[in-house]
């Protein structure tokens, strides 16, 4: 699975944006799609995951501001990102996988798992 990212860069504290990710060799009815993130001197933290049944998660810190969706016409996965926060700033990065990540304590967890398929990333900065 190849995934490329774009849609990042640089937006004011309360504004919006839109980050896409095409995925090539990549099969939604097996496999889930999603995106983490890394901050500076942070480890990574899962966002929103896209599951292979079309259920959506998303970490406590973006619930109600950030949407994920799937074109599957397009093989593509949108994060619709609103009232963005100076905390949101990070390298953002797709990911897909047939087992690419749990849920524990309600927080996002990649698994480490070698079929799972990881994008370059890109910068989102939010200034206040």
């Amino acid at each position: 699975v190849q995934l490329v990212e774009s849609g990042g860069g640089l937006v004011q504290a309360g504004g919006s944006m839109r980050l896409s990710c095409a995925a090539s060799g990549f099969t939604a009815a097996t496999s889930a799609i999603g995106w983490f993130r890394q901050a500076p001197g942070k480890e990574r933290e899962g966002v929103s995951c896209y599951g292979s049944d079309g259920r959506t998660y998303y970490a406590d810190s973006v619930k109600d501001r950030f949407t994920i969706s799937f074109d599957h016409a397009k093989n593509t996965v949108y994060l619709e990102m609103i009232n963005l926060k100076v905390e949101d700033t990070a390298v953002y990065i797709c990911a897909a996988g047939s087992h690419l990540f749990t849920v524990v304590e309600g927080k996002i967890v990649a698994r480490n798992d070698a079929d799972s398929s990881w994008g370059q990333g890109t910068q989102v900065t939010v200034y206040s």
